[in-house]
């Protein structure tokens, strides 16, 4: 199996200057950026380090998935933003479940034995979001295991997989939308336990805005149904 690491980007040189040395490339075939219009450093780093960068017509993660899987040349994309929060140890731990069949394999900040961020807050707020909007997405639609951490963008899709799903996601909502959409078609979804870092440098995302467009896809998905497939 040929495996393409996707770096999702957007004015990350600070975690691209502490986590670059740590990244295994040896375990891909593969390396592809897809850049938000970086303007700290980010592109000038990655072309003097012969990264291919792939075209960015518009902005957006769930727009970010599709150029990559456009562009891409792996039968599976591994999908990692290099900002602290993902562990970039864990990217060898994707291809043995991806080659036992899994068409959707996740790094869970959920499981046993995994670590969320937040884990040492007093309130976790944001963990908290995140179960919530879990749970409503397996009670819903998943008739197999329980998947512990469908939010979380530290994931690979198999090329087979994708043309299936028929994402139309956008922002940060692709990664919801994806679990979702596997769950009504019953694919195989694993997962593994990861250790969520801090964030490196400024930027994330408010998280109240946020919450509200996982909302809004969460009810679009329960009016679309099995509708996607018509598009296939």
């Amino acid at each position: 199996m040929r495996l393409t690491l996707v770096l999702l980007t957007r004015n990350e040189l600070p975690g691209l200057r502490a986590l670059w040395d740590r990244i295994p490339f040896e375990a891909v075939e593969d390396v592809l950026s897809v850049d938000g219009d970086s303007t700290d450093g980010t592109l000038e780093f990655l072309a003097a380090r012969g990264v291919r960068r792939a075209a960015r017509p518009s902005a957006g993660r769930g727009e970010a998935f599709r150029i990559a899987f456009a562009e891409a040349s792996g039968d599976a994309l591994v999908f990692f933003s290099p900002d602290g929060n993902e562990d970039p140890a864990d990217i060898p731990r994707f291809r043995p479940l991806l080659e036992e069949g899994c068409d959707m394999v996740i790094a869970s900040r959920m499981m046993a034995g995994a670590r969320n961020e937040e884990d040492d807050d007093a309130v976790p707020l944001r963990k908290w979001a995140n179960k919530a909007f879990n749970l409503m997405a397996n009670l819903t639609w998943n008739r197999g295991p329980f998947i512990s951490d469908s939010i979380n963008g530290y994931r690979a899709i198999s090329r087979a997989a994708w043309e299936r799903l028929a994402l139309d996601g956008r922002g940060y909502t692709i990664e919801y939308q994806s679990s979702i959409r596997a769950m009504k078609l019953g694919l195989k979804v694993a997962e593994f336990p990861t250790h969520e870092g801090g964030r490196i440098g400024p930027g994330g995302s408010p998280a109240l805005p946020l919450g509200l467009q996982f909302l809004r896809l969460f009810a679009s998905e329960v009016r679309a149904g099995r509708r996607f497939l018509t598009r296939l």
